[in-house]
């Protein structure tokens, strides 16, 4: 048996200052859900989490793919 990649996700959230914009209202009030170690896990704390504050319309929670932004193999600058 073979181990998968590791592919990390962040699911996070917070109230917007426009419906339609991915800019948050307060940076203090973030909600770091957490770090997850593949899409579907993921997926399922932002689901959620989403479901929780359904009724808030400015509330809106994402999932980072930080698998994307983090590549330690390749990354020249990591100290």
């Amino acid at each position: 048996m073979t181990a998968q990649k590791q592919l990390l996700h962040l699911v996070l959230g917070g109230e917007l200052t426009k419906l339609d914009g991915t800019e948050f209202r307060d940076l203090e009030k973030l909600d770091i859900v957490g770090v997850y170690p593949n899409y579907a896990s993921a997926h399922q704390a932002w689901k959620a989490k989403a479901q929780q504050t359904v009724d808030n319309a400015q509330m809106r929670y994402f999932i980072v793919h930080l698998h994307r932004l983090l590549d330690p193999e390749t990354d020249q600058g990591a100290a």
